[in-house]
């Protein structure tokens, strides 16, 4: 899908291309390729002079080459977006080429967005630039607005990890923890604190990019103070990321310590039934023995003395287990 962005009476106005020559219509300042086709890619590089890497959205590119310069003045930016959702959360990689310099080309100005699937951040700056007039002055504008967006919708999937690790709280302080129970809860807290660590990768890689938009002067005043405001937020959510990683650890020891108690449990009770059993065991043992000389043997009553001897060598340690508590 290739869809333009123009400005019109300060609002960001969408435009779905279908042919080249519709593309040569506008005037953009946004052009965003969806899981582009390789014919749209033949429109952006025939009209614009754009060169699209084959790589521009590959998971394994090296960190060395996620932020650069080409020759001809474009500045290259590889950024990956978060994606909560709830099966399946992930980051997905944007490549974002903008020239500022070469008044040579057709793509000066014009900010280029190149991914394979739907990012939420990007409709939800499409969203406040068309409600919103002003917001968006030229293409710099977009991208900074983007790594904003990403770093407020960061800020809510970290709430909502929040809200997630309270009920699994007020499971485990319940108190009444069974191991069915216990294995929910150690896959819920999994989950959490796989998240938190995408949105603290996440993070660390919008930091990078605002960072290079900053060395790499490209920012006026006005844009570069707001480039610093999201590299303070940034900072902050890096700390609610590091209290609900402690968060994460604390649940996972104390449940993990509710699965240990009730071994604990089953462990006891086998303890106590060994011992319980030692007695009978032991009066058993004795009247197995063959010796030629054993009154017991002789007498009528012999057998049913040595059955009510045994249960009642049983029934004296349980008695005296259960008045201890040992047995709860």
């Amino acid at each position: 899908m290739l869809n333009i962005f123009t400005l019109a009476n300060g609002r960001l106005v969408q435009e779905e291309i279908e042919s080249l020559e519709e593309l040569k219509r506008f005037q953009p300042i946004w052009v965003d390729l969806e899981s582009p086709t390789v014919e749209e890619k033949r429109w952006v590089t025939q009209h614009y002079g754009l060169s699209i890497p084959e790589d521009a959205t590959d998971d394994d590119l090296e960190e060395s080459a996620r932020f650069y310069e080409e020759d001809n003045g474009e500045l290259h930016i590889r950024s990956d977006f978060l994606v909560d959702i709830d099966d399946d959360p992930r980051a997905v990689r944007v490549a974002f080429i903008l020239n500022l310099v070469n008044d040579s080309l057709k793509s000066k100005g014009v900010l280029f967005s190149i991914h394979d699937d739907d990012v939420p951040v990007f409709r939800l700056v499409r969203l406040r630039a068309r409600r919103a007039p002003g917001l968006i002055e030229d293409a710099k504008e977009v991208l900074l607005k983007l790594y904003d967006a990403d770093a407020e919708y960061s800020a809510d999937t970290l709430e909502g990890i929040y809200d997630e690790l309270k009920l699994v709280s007020t499971q485990v302080l319940s108190g009444d923890v069974t191991d069915a129970k216990a294995s929910e809860v150690l896959a819920a807290i999994a989950r959490q604190e796989d998240l938190n660590g995408r949105i603290r990768r996440n993070m660390l890689d919008t930091r990078r990019a605002v960072s290079f938009m900053m060395r790499s002067k490209m920012l006026n005043a006005e844009q570069f103070e707001d480039a610093r405001q999201i590299l303070r937020d940034i900072e902050s959510l890096d700390s609610h990321t590091a209290f609900l990683f402690d968060k994460i650890n604390f649940l996972m020891d104390a449940t993990v310590g509710f699965i240990n108690i009730n071994q604990n449990k089953i462990i006891k009770i086998f303890s106590v039934a060994s011992v319980a059993l030692l007695p009978p065991t032991l009066i058993a043992s004795v009247y197995g023995m063959n010796f030629k000389f054993m009154p017991e043997l002789e007498w009528e009553f012999g057998y049913g003395f040595g059955i009510g001897l045994m249960i009642c060598s049983a029934l004296i340690p349980m008695l005296y287990f259960r008045k201890r508590g040992w047995l709860k």
